[in-house]
């Protein structure tokens, strides 16, 4: 599909690319980092998309003509700023013009896109995209830079050595000559790409560490941005899907009449997810679902509540589970003292509930398939795609789009939404595009949720009134069961997904004992912004101020003592607390709380005031230290912080979704409540200074804003709340 072909896509090119074999995937939340790939070259094997007389020294950039610097992220954009990351990279190594670089998505092809820390799998989340990509666009901008470098000295005659690069200006003090990137494009082309190049020294750094602005924001606010729901292609038509009221449920007739008499409706059409309506555009194909009759078969469709499920993994949580740590002889140990203090923390399904809903442009004809997609996991849905149409994989060709917003969502190794818009598209006439769109009730009840967690939690502490004793027991469903990552990330039938955040508690304690139960049910569950630290955190931090509580101690100084050997955890809990003024007096009705966590190593402390009156709680400034190691970009960092805070502040405050007799209660943002924007609080964020690599900071933020606003409800209350959404009364 050439661009002039769509509508409104004048300004983005759309490429097509192969995969490898999904044999040996490796998804890791907890990043698996293979050391030959951490140290893998800018991929010059591959060439990016060019036209003639393009300069194109690798797979991640091109130079055109004219002087643009085209750089090709193989992350998704969805918000996170990662366009912006990829782009200062590379362009700061090439020493680019930053006004001339342009950004786009990369095509599916884990050949040349890979993340390096899944092996030969191409696709975002984890919070890997700067972190596996620190030296490898890098590179690839030095790697450029060197051949435009060679590409002025021949064409001079001159010393390589004598010849300087800044702001995409190659000059020659000497002599006086100097050219733009464009001019020397296609002698650099000619250049032999080199084997090795030398990374700048950080202190000559002018763009990492700068807070320069994003490359897609201009875009996103002028409304040239293209994602999903802007593609207008010739003859395309639009489906949306009825699917079953309850999980488990079946089609058993359709009474299609009413529909098809819709105007504007083309086919009704079985699908194994349901029952889609196709029609010319969104409307009609609404109101079209809106006549459809459609009986289902419930006899084996799921019919539990949410308070059903708990009381189930109450009932678990009585025995030992699958051991996810163990140090020293914590049931020995505990069985000694008389003094043990208790608690149970839970916390409910949750909908990851984008911006942008599911959706998904689909076009099957003799050639193959052609997807337009917020595309996250580009190698697992080309299988996924290929394998339900009996293609090969590089028959499945992918156009990145931008996403509004996933939070894991668009990551599903089942691909459902995009296996949905494909049954649908091979049952209309060859060469067909399809718009598939689900409706903000469709993406509420669409199932792959963030599971529903328990927390059974003991401890007993010594003379000091240090835990010398600690036991979590912790149960929910595995995310990663049944899925391509399970071999890799299951080990022993521990999912480390469920137990992240728990099994690497950083506090000193002698005996620890965490274990895990993993209860099947059919509800379809996914990864949610920070995973299994979404509820570990919780947990773990307000279970540490109970200690602190009960041994008369400051929670603050508790902590510093139990992380003396952490210094990255004591760092960032040290600089919010001083930027908070932690301790002191808050007034009445008002308390401070805080809390400390590591994920996708990288470290986050918040501390929190809150106010409390007529049991309604309100969080009124968050102070947010972060230590994500080299700051790439700090304005990025400071919005991901702030983002992520909020994203865990709904789930904090509000957001839950309940099963009463196996049907979701929750339809839209009427009853499914998010963070409105007058209840943001009042935000700062410091970024530690570091040396070290960059690491993860569109989640971090968000597991560790429910413990501090718990903490904090306590020292406003004296009331413990031990369950999300936080209720009072």
């Amino acid at each position: 599909m050439k661009t002039d072909q769509i509508v409104n896509l004048s300004r983005r090119r759309f490429v097509a690319g192969s995969a490898v074999s999904l044999a040996g995937l490796t998804l890791g939340i907890i990043p698996m980092v293979v050391a030959e790939q951490r140290e893998a070259g800018p991929g010059i094997a591959g060439q990016a998309p060019e036209t003639a007389g393009d300069f194109s020294p690798n797979a991640f950039l091109r130079i055109d003509a004219n002087g643009i610097v085209t750089v090709i992220s193989k992350h998704l954009e969805m918000g996170q700023g990662t366009y912006t990351g990829m782009a200062t990279l590379v362009a700061e190594e090439l020493d680019a013009d930053w006004e001339r670089v342009r950004v786009e998505g990369a095509p599916a092809d884990a050949g040349r896109y890979n993340n390096l820390f899944w092996g030969k799998a191409q696709g975002t989340g984890g919070s890997t995209a700067i972190a596996n990509s620190w030296k490898q666009m890098r590179k690839a901008g030095a790697a450029a830079r060197q051949m435009l470098v060679q590409a002025a000295a021949k064409q001079w005659q001159v010393e390589v050595g004598e010849i300087t690069v800044k702001s995409g200006v190659i000059r020659h003090a000497p002599s006086g000559r100097q050219s733009g990137f464009g001019e020397l494009a296609e002698l650099a082309a000619e250049q032999p790409v080199p084997e090795s190049v030398t990374l700048k020294d950080p202190k000559s750094f002018t763009l990492i560490g700068q807070r320069i602005p994003r490359k897609d924001s201009p875009e996103k606010i002028n409304g040239q941005a293209i994602f999903t729901q802007d593609v207008k292609l010739p003859g395309m038509l639009t489906a949306v899907v009825l699917h079953p009221p309850r999980i488990g449920a079946t089609v058993s007739k359709i009474d299609s009449k009413d529909a098809l008499a819709v105007k504007g409706v083309r086919e009704v059409i079985r699908i194994p997810s349901g029952v889609a309506v196709v029609a010319d555009d969104f409307w009609q194909a609404k109101l079209g679902r809106d006549a459809l009759s459609v009986s289902w078969d419930e006899s084996k469709a799921f019919r539990k509540s949410s308070a059903q499920i708990l009381d189930d993994y109450r009932q678990l949580a009585e025995k030992p589970g699958l051991t996810a740590r163990t140090e020293g002889s914590a049931a020995t140990a505990m069985a000694s003292t008389d003094d043990a203090i208790e608690a149970e923390y839970s916390v409910p399904f949750l909908s990851h509930s984008a911006m942008e809903p599911m959706n998904c442009v689909v076009r099957i004809d003799e050639a193959g398939c052609e997807v337009w997609n917020g595309e996250q996991m580009q190698t697992s849905d080309q299988h996924q795609i290929a394998g339900l149409l009996g293609l090969e994989p590089h028959q499945v060709h992918i156009n990145m789009l931008y996403a509004g917003g996933s939070f894991g969502r668009r990551a599903n190794p089942a691909a459902d939404y995009l296996l949905e818009t494909v049954h649908i598209a091979k049952a209309l006439k060859p060469g067909t595009p399809l718009k598939m769109v689900w409706t903000r009730e469709d993406d509420t009840h669409g199932g792959y949720y963030r599971p529903l967690y328990l927390h059974r939690m003991r401890a007993a502490l010594n003379g000091q009134g240090e835990p010398h004793v600690w036991e979590q027991r912790i149960v929910g469903q595995s995310i990663l069961k049944g899925t391509p990552f399970e071999s890799v990330m299951v080990k022993d039938g521990v999912d480390m997904t469920s137990v992240e955040g728990a099994a690497n508690l950083p506090y000193e304690i002698k005996h620890i004992q965490v274990d895990l139960h993993s209860p099947e049910l059919p509800v379809p569950v996914l990864w949610w912004r920070s995973v299994g630290s979404t509820h570990t955190a919780f947990a773990v931090e307000c279970f540490i101020d109970e200690l602190a509580v009960k041994a008369g101690q400051d929670p603050l100084a508790y902590r510093r003592k139990l992380l003396r050997n952490h210094p990255r955890h004591l760092g960032v809990l040290n600089l919010a607390a001083e930027k908070a003024g932690w301790g002191e007096p808050m007034g009445r009705n008002r308390g401070q709380g805080i809390a400390v966590h590591e994920s996708f190593n990288s470290y986050v402390a918040q501390v929190v005031e809150v106010s409390v009156r007529r049991s309604v709680i309100s969080v009124d400034r968050v102070v947010i230290a972060v230590d994500c190691g080299v700051a790439v970009n700090p304005d990025v960092i400071v919005a991901q912080m702030e983002g992520g805070m909020g994203f865990g502040l709904s789930a904090t405050l509000f957001s839950e979704l309940t099963f009463r007799e196996g049907r979701i209660e929750q339809s839209n943002f009427t009853d499914y409540r998010i963070l409105r924007i007058d209840q943001m609080p009042e935000v700062e964020v410091h970024i530690v200074a570091s040396a070290e690599a960059p690491t993860g900071v569109g989640e971090p933020a968000t597991p560790v804003i429910a413990p501090a606003v718990a903490n904090a409800v306590y020292a406003a209350t004296g009331k413990r709340l031990r369950q999300l959404p936080l209720r009072l009364g």
